[in-house]
């Protein structure tokens, strides 16, 4: 049985708690395009939503990726590489989410919010605990 990362702080449960909620994601952008319009809740001028099957299966395929570089770095939170891809995953997050509202396929309200707040306040936070996971 899969037990929870054997490390002091709360950084390692967290990646955990993202990951699970993060490949649950993946499989409802899989499943239903009505899933990324509702988190790319832009519209174009004639009212249409920005999305389509080909682009929610590629965000589903990414939120993917992340997921298990994220749950990988949560049981080698010590492993400087591990670490740091795991940070990346929510930097380019971050600026992916930055820029969907930047070109208007997003806007800052509903379902975007929360993907918004996970990716800055954990990027954050990886980087200024990266020196106490990785002893330097």
């Amino acid at each position: 049985m899969l037990s929870l990362p054997p490390f002091e702080g709360f950084l390692p449960q967290w990646l955990v708690l993202v990951s699970v909620v993060s490949a649950a994601n993946s499989l409802q952008a899989y499943r239903s395009e009505a899933y990324a319009a509702e988190l790319y809740n832009g519209r174009t001028p004639e009212g249409y939503v920005f999305t389509n099957p080909l682009s929610s299966r590629t965000f589903g395929t990414w939120t993917f990726l992340s997921a298990v570089i994220r749950f990988y770095a949560a049981y080698n939170i010590n492993n400087p590489a591990v670490y740091d891809l795991a940070l990346w995953t929510f930097g380019i997050a971050l600026v992916h989410f930055v820029g969907e509202l930047v070109q208007g396929s997003a806007r800052l309200r509903g379902r975007f919010v929360s993907p918004l707040l996970v990716a800055s306040s954990t990027l954050t936070w990886m980087f200024w605990e990266r020196s106490w996971y990785l002893g330097h």
